[in-house]
């Protein structure tokens, strides 16, 4: 009997470049432990982003042609069916001001190229447990959020249901007490 080891879905990342030789990089570096998806361009990748196919984190270059990342962040982070997935960006702008103008978009971490590949490893980890666990959370508040609608229609029911027997209770008259 052999077990099911991969029985685990990978999660998916998006890498957004104009090179080619970094997207082959970054293939390269997550393809055993993740489901990669490529993009030569900010347009592509806000196509793939919103295809409807689950993404679970987006690496993006900023300097590209075209839409630049930082465009491509405030797209993505405008629209509700893609604001929740974490962005990285991977890039050659090494200014604090570009960090700082990153993070204050939305993104959810800043890498300097060249990469160093434990620390793109390390970090793609730490907001992919992050996503796991804002989802289980808010998966929880859903779950909540019904179960606290479902005992509130019962207690009115039950409310409801009291106030009758109150109420018969109430006209029913004893002549043992006065007729009260």
């Amino acid at each position: 009997m052999e077990l099911a080891t991969d029985t685990v879905e990978k999660p998916t990342i998006l890498v957004v470049d104009d090179t080619a030789d970094n997207l082959a990089l970054m293939m390269e570096l997550l393809k055993d432990d993740y489901k990669v998806k490529l993009a030569n361009s900010g347009e592509r990748a806000l196509k793939i982003a919103s295809a409807g196919h689950p993404i679970d984190l987006i690496l993006l270059d900023i300097m590209m042609p075209g839409l630049s990342g930082y465009e491509v962040c405030q797209i993505l982070k405008a629209d509700p069916a893609t604001r929740h997935i974490p962005i990285i960006f991977l890039t050659a702008m090494t200014a604090t001001e570009d960090e700082k103008k990153g993070l204050e978009m939305g993104a959810a971490d800043f890498i300097t190229k060249p990469v160093n590949p434990p620390i793109v490893l390390a970090r793609v980890q730490t907001q992919l447990q992050n996503k796991a666990a804002a989802d289980f959370l808010k998966d929880q508040n859903a779950y909540l959020e019904t179960e606290v609608t479902k005992r509130t229609r019962e207690l009115a029911a039950i409310q409801d249901v009291t106030i009758l027997a109150m109420a018969s209770l109430a006209e029913t008259r004893d002549n043992d007490t006065g007729n009260h």
